[in-house]
């Protein structure tokens, strides 16, 4: 085992996903800031399953690992432009929005020029140390073929956890999964982040159903639409969505990925964020408007002529049961339609389940105990400034949307939570943090705000609403 009891780094990360890589590359120029980042993959991936032809981010290039909290980064995606030779082809482009294997391509560009970064290192246990006052961080260290080859410890005083999430396949589909994952030979039941290297399989099925109703169902849909005729297949989209519905991109929707939002997201109770996140889909989890377009684009022109188009689109509409038909080969799910209550037997040869991430529970953390912090269904409780422990040395990205709404998963609110985390660390702020860049106000002014109206807050009644304001009605 590798052990330097003489070395104590002041952030040690565990994953590096955009958000950790982000992180990484913000410390590495602070003269201030020994940090480490520990993952077990072999090296940077984003999405490996889902690199279709094409498909670009859903935020705009400003949105990248740096640039918002420090536009003068040499890890920019404008940097990286200029050093692949591609920024005046970008600029004549015209779109602010980059191929999505382009933003893999950047994220694994910055990843090469950081030293910090330490590829096949699985961690397995976070313990703290009394007398040292720092975490223990213990991690394996993995072969190519995923074999341990060795262990090794890194000290921190600051732990950063951007471990992401894990694929959700619902438990009706879980067991169809498993099975047809045993045998190449079976019909495939396979979550969408493992839809490329599976592609020829499922174009290969007699017919196919995409379940989801977000960019990643709307983007397998349209890419198995180009081969239905050819292929021969039919293809079917079915989600418990009441529709196919375009992600929300007006302005004044987008300043609920700001930092008043996080604000007045955080201050409420449990069951109400929670009842949000359900209601706030359309603005993170719904499909690109231009990706809607297209499909019934891709539809009227393949179903022109009067020719067959072997597919259906069917909204409002649950998977509540399911099983494998061993003598047609066939997987059988139970269908329910939320509205009329009808349910229906629908047969289908493959089945991508688009059903979007969980977030991942890191059993590393175990031997923390109650130094972590827990809500009271045992999830991480995320403080305002991301942290998970009282002494605020333990931090979290990307695992607080239930605590903060909408920026937990947003690519453009990443270096802002990043500048929170590097302030904590080094206490000073290396990168300045705006408190405030909506125009609108999103809870009660605080009585005095100069931003405020002129109006009394009288006390809550039953009955009848009851309101008073002194000034200008709206």
């Amino acid at each position: 085992m590798t052990r330097d009891p003489q070395t104590v780094h002041d952030l040690v990360g565990i994953g590096i996903g955009p958000f950790g890589l982000g992180l990484a590359a913000l410390a590495e120029p602070l003269p201030d800031v020994d940090a480490v980042f520990l993952d077990r993959a072999p090296g940077f991936q984003w999405h490996p399953g889902m690199m279709l032809e094409g498909a670009t981010i859903q935020v705009p290039f400003l949105a990248d690992l740096v640039t918002m909290a420090d536009p003068t980064s040499r890890y920019s995606f404008l940097a990286y432009l200029k050093d692949v030779g591609r920024l005046y082809p970008f600029y004549i482009r015209e779109s602010f929005y980059p191929l999505r294997s382009e933003y893999d391509d950047y994220c694994r560009w910055v990843a090469h020029r950081l030293p910090s970064l330490r590829w096949g290192r699985r961690v397995v246990s976070v313990s703290h140390d009394p007398d040292e006052d720092a975490f223990v961080v213990r991690a394996e260290r993995l072969a190519a073929d995923g074999s341990v080859t060795g262990e090794e410890v890194h000290r921190g005083r600051h732990v950063v956890l951007g471990v992401g999430s894990a694929p959700a396949m619902p438990p009706t589909l879980q067991g169809l999964a498993e099975q047809a994952a045993e045998s190449p030979e079976a019909a495939p039941v396979l979550h969408s982040a493992q839809y490329l290297p599976n592609r020829e399989r499922l174009v290969s099925s007699r017919s196919i159903t995409v379940l989801g109703s977000g960019q990643s169902a709307a983007e397998i849909y349209r890419d198995l639409l180009d081969d239905i005729h050819e292929r021969g297949f039919r293809l079917d989209w079915i989600t418990r969505s009441p529709r196919f519905f375009p992600m929300e991109y007006t302005k004044l929707s987008l300043e609920l990925t700001s930092p008043e939002y996080t604000d007045h997201h955080r201050a409420l109770p449990a069951e109400l964020r929670d009842r949000l996140a359900r209601e706030q889909r359309a603005l993170h989890k719904g499909i690109s408007a231009a990706l809607v377009d297209d499909i019934h684009e891709a539809l009227y022109r393949r179903s022109s002529g009067g020719r067959h188009l072997p597919t259906t689109l069917r909204a409002s509409t649950e998977v509540i049961d399911a099983r494998h038909d061993a003598s047609t080969g066939e997987h059988v799910l139970a269908l329910r339609h939320t509205q009329s209550g009808a349910v229906t037997e629908h047969r289908t040869h493959a089945v991508v389940a688009a059903l979007g991430y969980r977030p991942r529970t890191p059993r590393f953390l175990d031997p923390l105990g109650d130094m972590v912090r827990r809500d009271s269904r045992g999830r991480l409780d995320v403080a305002r400034d991301y942290t998970l422990d009282d002494a605020g040395r333990l931090h979290a990205m990307n695992a607080e949307e239930h605590t903060h709404g909408v920026t937990a998963p947003d690519l453009g609110f990443g270096p802002w939570r990043a500048s929170v985390v590097l302030a904590n660390v080094t206490g000073r702020e290396p990168y300045p943090i705006e408190p405030r860049i909506a125009f609108q106000t999103f809870g009660t002014p605080e009585p005095g705000s100069p931003d405020a109206p002129t109006e009394t807050v009288l006390p809550r009644t039953t009955g009848t609403r009851t309101t008073a304001t002194t000034g200008a009605h709206r």
